[in-house]
This record gives structure tokens, sequence and C-alpha cells, in this order.
């Protein structure tokens, strides 16, 4: 269950739903020399953010190990935000993790999803708040050997 955690930790890293998150500014503050205004929207993009090599050595390749207890520990928690972050961040986060869990430990139970002659790859996304893919994601599904019906 822990290696789950950090494929799905790893996968929201790569595409992460959200693509961005927007937060009004409550009051004027100064950051780093810039004056940010009350009511200004800010804007955090996290497909970028998820993507950035100072944080993230080799951000296109899939290596859920960045997730590992030991790496968890000296990430900035601010690089990783699938759900937002802070008083604010998704209140929906627990459960959907949990139903993704459960959703890929039956279906993996069972059954091997494998690259299929229309599978694409490299995954192309779009989407400015919501990303999605640009084409269907189409696999093979095939049921493992040895399983009785």
């Amino acid at each position: 269950m822990e290696y789950l955690d950090m494929v799905v930790n790893e996968t929201l890293r790569l595409y992460p739903v959200g693509g961005r998150i927007e937060r009004d500014c409550k009051n004027t503050v100064e950051i780093n020399g810039v004056t940010i205004p009350k009511g200004t929207v800010i804007v955090i993009p996290t497909f970028p953010l998820h993507r950035d090599p100072e944080y993230w050595p080799e951000p296109e390749e899939f290596r859920p190990e960045r997730f590992s207890k030991e790496n968890k520990e000296t990430q900035n928690p601010y690089v990783y935000l699938p759900f937002g972050a802070g008083p604010r961040n998704c209140i929906g986060m627990r459960f959907a993790l949990l139903v993704v869990k459960v959703a890929i430990v039956v279906l993996l139970q069972k059954h091997t999803l494998r690259p299929c002659k229309e599978t694409q790859i490299p995954l192309e996304v779009h989407g400015q708040v919501l990303l999605e893919p640009k084409k269907t994601i189409k696999l093979k599904l095939v049921r493992r050997a040895g399983l009785e019906e």
C-alpha cells in the first residue's frame, strides 16, 4: 500500500487535476520587494510547478520513489499541490485518494493494463482550470492468468 500511495502521488504530480490554483489576496502584502494589492487574484500554476527541475530532478520521468517516506521529508510542502494547501485545500482530498486507491486495487487484482496501438505516448494534455487528455486514453485490459470468473 505504501508503493500504491507513491504511485498515486507521482501521477498527481505529473498530471494534477487542477492545472492552477487561484486565491484572492485579502490584504496588501509585500513579498521580496513586490507589493500585491488587496483584492488581487493570485494564480499558482500547479502544472509547471510540479515539473520544475529546481524541485523535481528529471521532472518528466515517472518516479514514484520521489514520494517515499525519506524523500517526502525533504520536499518543500508548497511545490506539490494537487489539492491545494492550507485551510482552503480540497475538502474531498482524503475521500478522492481513497476512492482512487480502492479502484486501482480492485482493477489490478484481476487485470493488467497494457498500452495498445491506439495508446497515445507520450500523453498530451490541455486545459487551463482542469487538465484533461487531448485524446481519449486507450489501454488494453488483460485478465490475469489463472483467475477464475
